[in-house]
């Protein structure tokens, strides 16, 4: 009887878990992203997420320049090792580790001034979007944008 009961249980766990994997899209935030400006709500940049040691990094790929801006920048505003270097190749997303159906625990670096914010993933619309949310110290001290799968 406790046989068939441990067996039940186990049957049921692991129906779980297969039903929880397949709502997530392969790979989850893993793959290339177009983001979106805030103001203007024009594409910004591609940008890679990818899975590098337990980890989601992210870089930028590609940049979409405004008539009045300079090609190729660096981050001027940066400090340390990502001083004055290209953004585009920059990994700016480093850290973030699976937490519930989101990720947590990471930092995201906007590029223009240089900080450094904590960072929160989330997938939305089956994947089809991804909300990356940067604050200090509370998640409920932040910006969230909305980026679009490539």
């Amino acid at each position: 009887m406790q046989k068939a009961i441990l067996t039940t249980m186990l049957l049921a766990a692991s129906l779980s878990v297969a039903s929880a994997w397949a709502a997530e899209p392969a790979g989850g935030p893993v793959g290339r992203w177009k983001t979106i400006d805030d103001e203007t709500n024009a594409e910004r940049s591609i940008v890679e997420i990818r899975e590098v040691g337990g980890e989601l990094q992210g870089r930028v790929l590609q940049i979409f320049y405004r008539p009045d801006e300079k090609p190729d920048p660096v981050c001027e505003a940066c400090e340390g090792d990502r001083k004055n270097q290209p953004v585009v190749g920059m990994t700016f997303l480093w850290g973030l580790k699976p937490d519930g159906g989101n990720w947590a625990g990471g930092a995201i670096l906007d590029p223009k001034n240089g900080k450094i914010y904590n960072a929160k993933l989330s997938l939305a619309e089956d994947g089809r979007k991804l909300r990356v949310r940067g604050y200090i110290g509370t998640p409920l001290l932040g910006r969230t944008q909305v980026w679009l799968r490539e």
